[in-house]
């Protein structure tokens, strides 16, 4: 059982890496196996904490984006009462693109949730799965720079074609496999259906939203397995969660209208080279 000190430092992290390109997962599973703590990482109260500090960051996510959320649910609403998506409304259009790319990773995660649980138990596949997520933000990149990027703004997001939005989702399942970043994988297909970088981390943001809360519902009752004695340090590590995922969403936001992932590539590339090393 993780102590209140163990699950802030845990949570911190995760809510510090779940919006970068580097995978929060990977390094949650990561870092007990570094420092040596006894815990069992595929346990349904680890993985049932680790979706707590997810919920953390998906409700900083829905603060952070309120005024976004507010206007794609009126745009969902509008569509459904005309009984058309109109191109006229972007906002309706957006929301719509969305469930459209949650739907893939929705279904693998309900089909295999439980042998992506059996990988947490697994650190040195995680960090092979970190190392190939740096491979892959970087040819992301060099995939980018031979196509033309539009002006960010809500038209141009909502210009994604319905078969963009699936190949997106379709992505973003590689990220149910701990060491691949949900954020890099998104952002990998917004930046090769042609968005830019500020678009493709805004999307890829609004997406992870709808996505981490399904995943909560189906886990979080695994955390009263032990008769709630984990509920207090669980909790303390989502608040420090939702503390790190605040300033993480204001830096990258900012930070995605004039650069890119690869330091993000490099990043993982050495950590997961170094995490292979220590765990030899």
């Amino acid at each position: 059982m993780l102590s209140y000190s163990q699950t802030a430092l845990l949570g911190f992290l995760q809510g510090l890496t779940e919006l970068f390109p580097v995978s929060s997962l990977g390094h949650s599973i990561l870092l007990p196996s570094l420092l040596g703590w006894r815990v069992d990482e595929s346990s349904p109260q680890f993985v049932a904490f680790i979706v707590l500090t997810h919920l953390a960051t998906a409700l900083v996510l829905l603060g952070f984006f309120w005024k976004d959320w507010m206007n794609i649910t009126g745009g969902i609403f509008r569509s459904l009462y005309r009984r058309e998506i109109s191109e006229k409304d972007p906002y309706g259009k957006l929301g719509w693109l969305i469930i459209v790319s949650t739907v893939p990773v929705g279904i693998l995660g309900l089909l295999f949730q439980e042998q992506v649980s059996r990988l947490f138990a697994a650190p040195r596949l995680v960090a092979g799965a970190l190392f190939l997520n740096g491979i892959l933000l970087y040819s992301a990149e060099k995939l980018r720079a031979k196509l033309p990027e539009e002006k960010a703004d809500d038209t141009t997001l909502a210009k994604l074609t319905w078969k963009q939005a699936v190949g997106i989702g379709l992505a973003e399942c590689l990220a149910l496999i701990p060491g691949f970043s949900r954020t890099g994988l998104t952002m990998t297909g917004g930046l090769l259906s042609s968005l830019s970088h500020e678009n493709a981390a805004r999307y890829a943001f609004l997406l992870a939203t709808p996505v981490i809360f399904a995943a909560s519902v189906l886990k979080i009752p695994d955390l009263f397995g032990s008769g709630g004695i984990f509920l207090g340090p669980a909790a303390w590590g989502a608040a420090w969660s939702a503390i790190a995922a605040y300033f993480s969403v204001r830096f990258l936001t900012k930070y995605f209208e004039s650069k890119k992932l690869t330091p993000f590539a490099f990043y993982c590339i050495v950590a997961a080279g170094l995490c292979l090393a220590a765990l030899a």
